[in-house]
């Protein structure tokens, strides 16, 4: 009888260190899955840490090539959002225009800390920020040639290449607007200034860039690039921060602090220090108007 006792309790302890194990494992999985699920503004605000990757992009991301310290606009005020809220940013990794969407599908950084151009592809994967300030965008010739000065429509056509970098705006720019040229296109982590230097030397007809790199280029080459559309870009682009689709609690955040940051002036401020002439970069417009005095 004392023989049975003990093996029915021994057997009743065992059954419970079972149970407690399983129950054990199950919660581990549920924590592990919440971890997994958890949302950007979750795991930013529970961290205090916001992972940002880059693209070489100035005015608005550069990196000093001693240093290896980031600067530009974006840059700037990233870093000013992050102090306002109390955030560290941890600058995870560089990507190329072809490749920023692939990591903030995998989770391997929070945000696009370089302000990217919206446009209907990145829209079906991605969310964006509000804009932190506009960019045209120009069409480029080599100095002298008029062809296309009168009637940009003229670019349209089969004995015409431009020049262009894959993934890039200005490849999507020329299969929207100008789709029966011909495209010599450059590799993602090609400098824009490449593109500049293909219709200068004949290997391309015309491209497509933006107020900064025209600039840049023309400083180090002047009287060879000339831009025929200078009255009327092409297209006018919102700069924003880009991050994954359904992050609502992060845009609001981000958004809330962007509006602090353009209403005090501290946009303005940042702008400045980095636009090479006036009216290169376009400004967001206050959302209200001053009242007038009464006469």
């Amino acid at each position: 009888m004392n023989n049975r006792l003990v093996f029915l309790t021994f057997f009743s302890s065992l059954t419970l260190l079972v149970t407690l194990s399983v129950c054990a494992c199950t919660v581990s999985k549920n924590q592990i899955s919440v971890t997994n699920n958890q949302s950007v503004y979750g795991r930013v605000m529970q961290s205090g840490k916001l992972r940002c990757a880059y693209v070489i992009y100035p005015p608005s991301c550069m990196k000093d090539p001693n240093t290896g310290e980031l600067s530009g606009i974006s840059v700037d005020a990233l870093n000013l959002i992050a102090k306002k809220l109390g955030l560290t940013l941890e600058w995870n990794e560089e990507v190329g225009w072809g490749t920023m969407l692939e990591g903030l599908e995998t989770k391997r950084y929070d945000i696009v800390a370089t302000a990217v151009w919206t446009n209907v592809s990145r829209a079906k994967v991605a969310a964006f920020s509000k804009a932190l300030f506009y960019t045209p965008l120009y069409a480029c010739v080599k100095a002298g040639d008029h062809r296309f000065s009168k009637d940009l429509s003229r670019v349209n056509s089969a004995d015409i290449k431009i020049a262009t970098i894959d993934g890039g705006i200005g490849q999507i720019v020329a299969d929207e607007d100008f789709p029966k040229s011909h495209i010599l296109s450059m590799p993602q982590m090609t400098d824009l200034a490449q593109n500049l230097l293909n219709v200068v030397g004949n290997k391309a007809d015309i491209t497509f860039a933006d107020p900064f790199t025209v600039f840049r280029y023309t400083k180090n080459n002047p009287g060879t690039i000339e831009n025929i559309s200078i009255r009327k870009p092409l297209r006018i682009f919102p700069d924003c921060w880009m991050f994954k689709r359904g992050e609502f609690e992060f845009k609001a955040m981000l958004d809330t602090v962007l509006d602090e940051v353009i209403n005090s002036g501290a946009m303005d401020k940042i702008i400045n220090k980095y636009e090479q002439e006036p009216g290169e970069i376009y400004r967001v417009a206050l959302p209200y108007q001053l009242p007038t005095k009464p006469n």
